[in-house]
């Protein structure tokens, strides 16, 4: 039995300046710098028990999650941890396994439905695996007509990693309107919302190939595919894992990748826990980073 209270909160606003090198930029996000609410909760028990977690934001507007965490801190002060966990709900290539080569491919939300539809009946010939993210991604009906368009060419219809609870992700599959489902592990919320995706996707037999990248999402999602595997679909067909290999330094339990594969983490825990050099070297506006960018950015 877990014991002890929470005693202190504290979420602090880092950003990584990854818009120098143009990273991450599409439709939705202009010249975005990954970046995090992180929050550290630490508790009275005896051995110290503390937690750490993220949400994976795009810079600006990184300070309002920041003030929302602080605003909803006292559901969580003062509790006793037992409570808290018994209230918990809370382009592209892939080898496959005959060996071609087959290629996705990333529209990034910019067309709209009949745009998306003359352009990928064009690039059938090249057979791709997937489409993602054709269009804007909440445009489910849109999704649906683009999907009903291009299965027959044996294209698929990739999408979820702006889906914000399972509700979206309910009618994405019920409307038919995706082959290959992408959660991500910062935007639904926590690992509950996530779960109940995994569960839909086994119901409608459509794999999970979850989005990551970003500020922790490699390290998030790695035990979402993880559970999948075992405990869900148990199975690795016509399913990956997107994996960019950036920010992992800044993480005490960075993600372990072998042949292609995420390994299985040795540490206990969500594997969010950040560096604390790094946190204060990016913290906004204050730390080293940002006091040296700042100012030039100005002139």
């Amino acid at each position: 039995m877990v014991r002890g209270r929470i005693s202190r909160l504290s979420v602090r606003d880092v950003r990584f300046p990854t818009s120098l090198g143009g990273h991450g930029a599409d439709a939705m996000h202009t010249d975005p710098d990954y970046s995090a609410a992180y929050v550290v909760i630490e508790t009275d028990a005896e051995d110290g028990i503390k937690g750490c977690g993220i949400t994976f934001t795009l810079g600006k507007g990184t300070e309002v999650v920041v003030c929302a965490v602080n605003a909803l801190a006292h559901h969580v002060l003062n509790k006793d941890l037992k409570d808290i966990v018994g209230d918990f709900r809370g382009f592209y290539r892939q080898l496959t396994s005959d060996g071609q080569l087959r290629w996705m491919m990333d529209a990034n939300q910019r067309w709209d439905v009949p745009e998306a539809v003359e352009w990928m009946s064009k690039l059938a010939k090249f057979k791709p695996l997937w489409i993602e993210e054709p269009t804007s991604p909440d445009d489910i009906l849109g999704h649906a007509t683009i999907s009903k368009a291009l299965v027959p060419l044996g294209i698929g219809i990739a999408t979820g990693e702006q889906c914000h609870n399972r509700v979206i992700f309910k009618q994405l599959l019920q409307a038919k309107a995706l082959q290959f489902l992408q959660i991500d592990s910062c935007r639904l919320g926590s690992v509950n919302e996530n779960l109940s995706v995994l569960l839909m996707a086994k119901k409608f037999e459509i794999p999970v190939c979850p989005h990551a990248g970003g500020v922790g999402l490699c390290e998030l999602v790695q035990h979402l595919i993880i559970f999948d595997y075992i405990s869900v679909s148990a199975s690795l067909e016509n399913r990956v894992c997107e994996y960019v290999d950036h920010l992992h330094e800044h993480f005490k339990y960075p993600v372990m990748i072998q042949r292609a594969s995420y390994m299985p983490p040795k540490d206990p825990g969500y594997s969010t826990e950040m560096k604390e050099e790094s946190v204060k070297k990016h913290q906004y506006p204050d730390g080293e980073v940002w006091k040296k960018l700042l100012p030039a950015q100005e002139n």
